[in-house]
């Protein structure tokens, strides 16, 4: 077994090396064309005269039409392939991110968001249920979360950004929040031209493999394919219990993980004193902290093939950090407080998302991950319509940052009561056996 070990570990290194910087470039695009309107709104809310609640809920119903389509945009990815689709989908929402420059009050606010989010549905789970075909169990949550830290990367690169393009107010007579939404758009279009080309469908269709890496992953994910405890039908994923705990779980990670995201930027701002390029930069911590850390947990939960209690605990932790950020009265110590919060939420991905490819195959996994990740992301509506509810009656930030801090404590409560899935050593057993007859 050593010889095919060795073997296994070249491959999957091929295979990072090959997918993952490209995805993750996608990813760092689409989240930032899905959170910069929490920077824009340093200046667009003014000069529109948009109300705290009105952009808490314009900034969430994204999710609306984010939730209306990701399960049929999942299945026509499993039956198209994601070199087609991942494109298609990425080019209609840079056209609708660049759209957003011609807002010109709550109603047309409301209408781009929502077709925003209806050009992006089924990229997310789309990738994840790609990734499904390309990495086994024991290396997925590596690949997931670094797939992942492109959202943590977006913050990094999207404050500075962000701070900068907002500076560029009245060039060529556009505000700096229409220049935000023009240059950050124009890259997801370029880029979903590019995925048509250089996206495999599958490693079959892979020509950077040699035919014996080919073979040597094959084997290992169909071994893997065979343990599953799945009946393999949509129907039967979509009414699955686990799926629905899972999505609940989701439900309250995404929850804190938007409350902060498409916030923090006004957060800091209350801090007093600071300009919107010193807001960007500020900005960028919390994202540097939790692109370090979430990587970190992932490769330990790999390394140990456990996930529920790597993502429990991450979640607690984000919880606790939440609600000292609330009770925090320096700036500094909210700011430090804030960035482990979203270490925490952010280090939930990797172990969360291994969790339905356990028990789900084929178009079962297509509908399932999309269900999750639909229902889950509906939080992204409520949170920021709930934080900014809170904040326009209270006057503070503190009562959101404890509900997204409730939210994270249900979610760590959740994982604990999961069933355990794919043990070990029956997945070890399929593997001798797939290899033994593959020799």
């Amino acid at each position: 077994m050593g010889a095919d070990v060795r073997m296994e570990s070249v491959v999957y290194a091929k295979v990072r090396r090959k997918l993952l910087p490209f995805l993750f470039a996608l990813y760092v695009v689409a989240y930032l064309d899905r959170v910069n309107v929490g920077f824009a709104a340093l200046q667009m809310n003014r000069e529109l005269g948009l109300s705290e609640a009105v952009f808490g809920f314009g900034a969430g119903i994204f999710f609306i039409g984010y939730f209306a389509l990701e399960i049929p945009s999942n299945l026509v990815l499993q039956r198209l392939g994601a070199r087609v689709w991942i494109s298609r989908i990425m080019i209609s929402w840079g056209v609708v991110a660049i759209a957003m420059m011609f807002t010109r009050g709550a109603r047309s606010f409301y209408l781009l968001r929502c077709l925003l989010g209806a050009a992006e549905a089924g990229f997310f789970p789309g990738i994840i249920f790609y990734l499904t075909h390309w990495f086994p169990s024991r290396e997925r949550a590596r690949a997931i979360s670094l797939f992942m830290t492109a959202t943590q990367i977006a913050g990094v690169i999207g404050g500075p950004l962000s701070g900068v393009l907002l500076a560029m107010n009245g060039v060529w007579r556009l505000a700096g929040w229409q220049w935000l939404f023009l240059a950050e758009g124009i890259p997801a279009v370029l880029l979903g031209a590019a995925a048509a080309k250089y996206l495999p469908d599958g490693p079959e269709h892979a020509t950077w493999l040699n035919s014996a890496e080919r073979s040597t992953l094959m084997a290992r994910l169909v071994s893997e394919r065979d343990s599953r405890r799945s009946n393999h039908t949509l129907r039967g994923a979509l009414s699955n219990g686990t799926v629905w705990l899972l999505s609940l779980l989701y439900f309250a990670v995404v929850f804190g993980h938007y409350g902060i995201a498409l916030w923090l930027p006004q957060i800091l701002k209350g801090f007093g004193g600071m300009s919107d390029l010193r807001v960007g930069m500020l900005s960028a911590l919390p994202f540097m902290t939790a692109a370090v850390v979430m990587v970190i947990v992932a490769k330990h939960s790999d390394f140990h093939e456990e996930r529920r209690w790597h993502l429990a605990l991450s979640a607690f932790a984000g919880a606790i950090a939440l609600a000292a950020s609330a009770a925090a009265r320096s700036p500094w110590v909210s700011l430090l407080a804030i960035s482990i919060a979203a270490a925490g939420v952010s280090s939930t991905a990797g172990p969360f998302w291994t969790l339905p490819a356990g028990f789900l195959d084929g178009t079962a996994a297509a509908g399932g991950i999309a269900l999750i990740n639909s229902t889950g992301n509906l939080a992204g509506f409520v949170g920021p319509s709930v934080v900014g509810l809170i904040r326009q009656v209270t006057g503070s930030f503190a009562g959101g940052l404890l509900a997204m801090a409730l939210a994270a404590f249900i979610a760590g409560a959740i994982a604990l009561a999961m069933p355990v899935f794919e043990p070990r050593q029956l997945r070890e057993d399929k593997l001798e056996e797939a290899l033994g007859e593959s020799s």
